[in-house]
């Protein structure tokens, strides 16, 4: 049976008008489909009531549109909700909803678990299960807009858990859902995704002729401390990602975790500087979220005030980001952390399904070369 969840808008319509020729009926029927799967997304074909129901037997026997199941919600006192959605292995991913005046940002994940292993962050912690199928990703945006009453995002970032261009393959289809006219119809200037630094997929996203954002882990200001801090680095290391985020036709942002006594120095604001003046990278401070954030501490509310300021004055533009959903564990991993905890992690390694941008490889090893 054919996902029609897991095919981008076009190439749903193209299936289904095939299918209409089969079947004997009018292509136009096709579009009427598309148009429930993520504009007014239908539950089941059952719920199409504007086709004949023999032609919702026929669609039934052929074609799938697999539903994620809300495990846990789970909503702060600042507005922020999350959400724990169960997978059909058992697994578990979040996503968070974060309100702001008329906008609403939706966080997705794009992996079960991350193979990363940053040091700061819970969902490496947990390691790595499997990447996510379009389905799976945009099926997060999905499940909300279904919802009574429904969330429908201004914005969508790949923030949540797992690293998105280590799994290009579905990553690919899942940007084009969320932004044709046919999808979702989210604006590309509102789709931030985020990298650790995976060279291969910045390429492909910089390929693509939509506006789509990049958002870059940096973390840290020098490779020594990077790569005790994202074992990542060794494969790509600064040099190499500072490099990328110059190539990459639109501006970048350099997301910087505040890490206390760590990452949080006068000298290392001016290395971050001299970075993102390199490759003329907006710089978002993000205060660290506590719990599921191993021996780490957040860096005081001076001392980022400091390091702001320090950022601006080398002309460096800078924002920090207003911590959200403290109440509800909302840093990303934690609350399937509390559901799972008792899980052994899979090695990325053992899933072998790990993939970079097509084209440019078939399997990436996340595992130190």
């Amino acid at each position: 049976m054919i996902n029609l969840l897991n095919l981008a808008p076009e190439e749903a319509n193209q299936t289904l008008v095939a299918f209409m020729a089969e079947a004997g009926e009018p292509a136009y029927r096709a579009r009427q489909i598309v148009h429930r799967l993520w504009q007014h997304p239908a539950s089941d074909f059952d719920e199409m009531n504007d086709l004949p129901l023999g032609l919702r037997q026929q669609l039934a026997e052929r074609f799938t549109m697999p539903r994620l199941m809300v495990d846990t919600h789970q909503q702060s006192s600042d507005g922020t909700q999350k959400f724990l959605f169960r997978l059909s292995d058992g697994q578990a991913i979040e996503t968070v909803a974060i309100p702001d005046g008329k906008r609403l940002t939706l966080c997705i994940s794009s992996q079960a678990g991350c193979a990363l292993q940053c040091a700061f962050c819970a969902t490496g912690a947990m390691g790595f299960a499997h990447n996510l199928e379009p389905f799976e990703i945009a099926g997060q945006v999905r499940e909300l807009a279904m919802r009574d009453p429904a969330l429908r995002p201004t914005n969508i970032v790949f923030m949540g858990m797992g690293e998105p261009l280590m799994n290009w393959k579905a990553v690919d289809p899942t940007l084009s859902i969320l932004n044709t006219p046919d999808g979702f119809g989210i604006g590309a200037r509102h789709i931030t995704v985020s990298t650790v630094g995976v060279l291969p997929g910045i390429v492909a996203l910089g390929e693509r002729p939509e506006q789509f954002r990049l958002a870059i882990s940096i973390h840290a200001p020098t490779d020594e401390l990077r790569r005790s801090l994202m074992p990542v680095n060794l494969k790509y290391p600064l040099a190499e990602v500072i490099e990328a985020a110059r190539e990459f036709a639109r501006r970048v942002t350099f997301e910087y975790v505040m890490l206390g006594g760590v990452n949080d120095a006068a000298e290392q604001a001016a290395a971050l500087a001299r970075l993102a003046k390199d490759c003329g990278a907006f710089v978002n401070l993000i205060p660290l979220h506590p719990g599921g954030a191993g021996s780490f501490v957040p860096s005081p509310a001076a001392v980022i005030r400091r390091f702001s300021g320090d950022l601006r004055r080398a002309n460096v533009e800078v924002a920090v980001r207003k911590s959200r959903g403290l109440d509800i564990a909302a840093a990303c991993g934690q609350l399937r952390v509390e559901r799972l905890r008792r899980r052994a992690p899979v090695g990325a390694h053992e899933h072998g399904d790990v993939q970079v941008a097509q084209g440019i490889g078939t399997l990436l090893d996340p595992r130190p070369a």
